[in-house]
């Protein structure tokens, strides 16, 4: 790979949260719960104040009565590292379309940890926390990950002027290497990720999610939280537990 091409690799330690559409309002929790009751004549909640059925949102939640928070939709543009998105697809209650190496040439950006991501862990898996680690541990996460990231873009780009298949090529690529994709997702399956890829005191049951896909699952809970404020209100005193 010649030195323009290395100086084109990107280090970043962010990720990228997008809405790209959506149906999903607290209007559609409640005329999906009032069906049960109102037949027909519950399509008349679409156009009504949700606020005034505040009450029913919240004993939906509490008394985890789930389905109606299912008839809704939102579609999320993900820009984050591969090793991330392994992690959110063992959610199998959304849809996902991921960019392919099998058929693109996959751009050199790589994740590198922010200086705040904390990098030991103390204690068994189940009962553990994580600590800064030293300027040491810093300076060589930073740099060996670089490293490693240059030589392995390095040989992928080796293949591919080779004439190598990109799906051959990209087996040396690591985890590190970012991928974007659409997932789409009902409320009622946001919120069992969010409960489980969010750390929060006040909720019900702890979780211990990673530190780069909470960064993802929080970028989502505010896009979501604007978009159904009365269900998220719901969500968050039910100590976060998915209905």
């Amino acid at each position: 790979m010649s030195q323009n091409e290395a100086t084109e690799i990107q280090f970043r330690s962010d990720v990228t949260v997008e809405l790209i559409k959506h149906a999903a309002s607290d209007a559609d929790v409640l005329w999906a719960a009032r069906v049960s009751t109102k037949g027909e004549s519950s399509l008349e909640e679409i156009q009504a104040d949700p606020e005034r059925s505040r009450g029913l949102i919240n004993f939906l939640m509490r008394d985890r009565h789930g389905t109606p928070f299912e008839h809704s939709s939102m579609t999320f543009y993900v820009r984050a590292p591969i090793f991330v998105f392994r992690e959110f697809m063992r959610h199998r209650t959304f849809s996902y379309n991921e960019e392919s190496g099998r058929y693109r040439t996959l751009e050199p950006v790589f994740y590198v940890p922010a200086p705040g991501r904390k990098l030991v862990q103390i204690g068994k898996p189940g009962k553990y926390e994580f600590v800064d680690g030293t300027e040491e541990q810093r300076s060589l996460v930073a740099e060996t990950t670089k490293e490693s990231y240059r030589q392995a873009y390095r040989a992928y780009v080796e293949m591919l002027e080779a004439g190598v298949a990109r799906e051959v090529a990209r087996t040396v690529l690591p985890v590190g290497l970012y991928s974007s994709m659409y997932a789409t997702c009902n409320a009622r399956a946001l919120m069992n990720f969010l409960s489980l890829r969010t750390r929060r005191e006040d909720s019900a049951f702890p979780s211990f999610p990673q530190h780069e896909i909470e960064m993802v699952a929080e970028k989502m809970e505010a896009i979501w939280a604007e978009l159904m404020p009365l269900t998220h209100a719901a969500f968050q005193s039910s100590g976060r537990v998915c209905p």
